[in-house]
């Protein structure tokens, strides 16, 4: 799977998606204008010409159609708003429970253990985590605009009943909705869709009140007999509305289910997990259904289908063409019969500790790097090698660090550890502008984690910083504000800025702005290319600077690298950047985010060109590597040796 055309097909299914949404709207204007234009006419006196008809009413009709078309925009607008709040909003209003950071409860510990691993290996941050706790059957759902403000929610049923193997095959694949732009896509036709359904439900109104103003009326007005017909008409057009968003979804959702099917065993390296869940669903008497939600809204967003829908309505492929496509040899009449007095117990395959030995090795400074492909390559397409070292690296952290980044009072200071300098030199004074603003006692914890964290690999820092983001996302905006605020302080403090240090306050100012200010409600400005070309050119400056000694080395990445661009970047030569200030670097970034797919790739390429030109990786340069794809929204997983060599 390729992450940059799994972004470029979600980006045409949106297009076509407003095409398709402009037409419905543009029949369903004509159909409310002429059910109104029928009624008038119906009710007008005999004789009444079509001249005479077309005078008095005109206006009325003009406004029918534009009323109609706002109403749907409007009802459209109004609900992409209500779910660009966050993933975890629409969890909560499917009845979902946030999981506790710091949960004791086993079941719910495993698969907290399980979402974080999978987060690390994707190189996203850790989404919130739900249960649905009134649904039995065996389901699941990601939902958000963005990495940043994403939730992951599974039912009761699918918490009780999976094996560790199953659970990690369905989280799987809902990552994969999440790396492939599906959770965008689905919030976006849920908001479309809804305009217009919202349409039928004013007629039923309509038609009720018409029909009960005919009922107490001695002398059945005109006026109750034009609402009536208009309700009638509304409704029928909310029930052909009805038949085409059925089929919208339906046609959306079920190819990219069968994608997700496949990047879950991508991630997992083995087929059993994920199939063993469905062949759960098939065997359990509730089956994926929802019964607490009412799951037509949502029923394109979840792991199974939550009603039954069954031909060209259904949003999933049927269920045992899903388990063919990862066990051919799978027969319907082996569905197990599942017993849901039969609870699974907390357990599954889990490495051992001694497994990060071996791992680290390939995430050690200096590494070899080979092809820069491979690091591109691999964006957006985690494998089971990084789930394996990612469950490792948690299961690595210190246990004081790991309960402080899942307590909402301890992760906020743990996050302002993380970009103390490690190295001494300007910790004092790190130190006594924590002490002025936060005061004595909580500097003091800041500076105790800080001295757990001085002798920990640097490899363990950026997991551990997303581990936090649930914990901190819990915090009021101000504070969060606040946060970021301080931390460009600390960072900025000598008046250079540490690379490492800002890689880790970038990656926390962009995914806790998109939960402070979900990236729905808003979009990037324009900017030129110009301003474009020369944010390329300063990145590449800045990885060339800080990744190789010698000047000519620096000379010669940076050309390498810059030659991958195009010719308009030929020409340029580079220059130390050391005295940029955060302020510059994000305004870089930010510039970038406008670029398209293609010229994200490309970019990507000549940064990882840059890195390897010397033939080595430095965590540091990982790290950039790390934070420029998480500013251009290309999660990246652990650099491991084997992908480079």
């Amino acid at each position: 799977m390729n992450f940059f055309d799994a972004q470029d097909r979600a980006r045409r299914a949106t297009r076509w998606l407003v095409v398709v949404y402009i037409v419905a709207t543009a029949l369903i204007v004509a159909g409310v204008t002429l059910i109104v234009a029928f009624a008038l006419y119906s009710a007008s006196n005999p004789g009444y010409g079509q001249a005479d008809f077309a005078d008095r009413h005109s206006y009325l009709l003009v406004i029918t159609a534009i009323g109609t078309a706002l109403f749907i925009f409007a009802a459209s607008l109004y609900k992409t708003s209500m779910l660009s709040a966050g993933g975890g909003k629409v969890a909560a209003s499917l009845g979902g429970k946030l999981v506790a950071t710091d949960v004791s409860d086993p079941l719910r510990q495993r698969l907290r253990n399980v979402v974080e691993e999978i987060a690390i290996a994707s190189g996203v941050p850790v989404p919130d985590i739900y249960v649905l706790e009134e649904e039995s059957g065996i389901n699941a759902f990601a939902a958000g605009f963005a990495p940043g403000d994403a939730a992951i929610a599974v039912t009761r049923g699918a918490l009780e009943l999976l094996d560790r193997d199953e659970l990690q095959g369905v989280i799987a694949h809902e990552f994969s909705h999440i790396l492939n732009g599906d959770m965008r896509l689905n919030i976006r036709l849920m908001g479309v869709l809804f305009g217009i359904l919202a349409l039928g439900l004013i007629g039923r109104m309509i038609m009720r009140g018409g029909y009960y103003g005919n009922m107490m009326s001695s002398r059945r007005d005109r006026g109750t007999s034009i609402a009536l017909l208009v309700g009638i008409g509304l409704a029928v057009l909310g029930g052909i509305g009805v038949f085409f968003a059925r089929l919208i979804k339906a046609s959306i959702s079920r190819q990219r289910e069968f994608l997700a099917d496949a990047s879950a065993v991508q991630f997992t390296r083995q087929s059993t997990g994920i199939a063993n869940a469905l062949k759960k669903i098939g065997g359990y008497s509730q089956s994926s259904y929802l019964t607490a939600a009412d799951p037509e809204e949502v029923s394109h967003m979840l792991f199974g289908t939550g009603a039954r829908l069954f031909g060209m309505f259904a949003t999933h492929p049927p269920l045992t063409a899903r388990i063919k496509a990862l066990d051919p040899t799978f027969d319907e009449s082996r569905y197990p019969k599942v017993d849901p007095l039969n609870r699974q117990a907390p357990g599954g395959k889990m490495p051992g500790t001694d497994a990060l030995g071996g791992l680290a090795a390939a995430f050690s400074s200096g590494a070899v790097a080979g092809s820069s492909d491979a690091i591109v390559d691999s964006v957006g397409n985690p494998e089971n090698r990084h789930v394996e070292y990612a469950s490792a690296l948690r299961q690595g952290i210190p246990e004081s660090l790991y309960d402080a980044a899942h307590s909402k009072d301890l992760a906020y200071l743990l996050a302002i550890s993380l970009v103390l300098d490690r190295s001494g030199k300007t910790l004092p004074r790190q130190l006594g502008l924590l002490n002025e603003r936060l005061g004595a006692q909580r500097a003091r914890l800041v500076g105790q984690f800080a001295n757990q964290l001085a002798p920990i690999d640097d490899r363990y820092l950026l997991p551990l910083l997303g581990v936090s983001f649930p914990a901190l996302k819990m915090r009021p905006a101000a504070e969060l504000n606040f946060l970021l605020e301080l931390i460009r302080r600390l960072i900025e403090i000598d008046g250079h800025i540490d690379l490492f240090e800002y890689c880790f306050y970038r990656i926390l100012g962009s995914n806790l702005g998109q939960s402070i200010d979900p990236p729905g409600r808003s979009k990037p400005g324009a900017t030129s290319t110009q301003k474009q070309r020369m944010a390329m050119l300063n990145l590449l400056a800045l990885v060339a600077d800080h990744g190789h000694t010698s000047t000519a080395d620096r000379d010669q990445a940076f050309a390498s690298g810059s030659a991958l661009l195009g010719d308009w970047a030929a020409g340029f030569k580079v220059e130390a950047r050391r005295e940029h200030t955060v302020a510059v670097l994000d305004q870089s970034l930010d510039t970038l985010s406008g670029l398209s797919n293609q010229e994200r790739r490309r970019l990507l390429q000549a940064i990882t060109t840059v890195a390897t030109y010397d033939g080595q990786l430095t965590v540091t340069e990982t790290e950039l590597i790390r934070v420029v794809c998480a500013a251009l929204a290309c999660p990246l997983p652990p650099i491991l040796l084997s992908l480079t060599a």
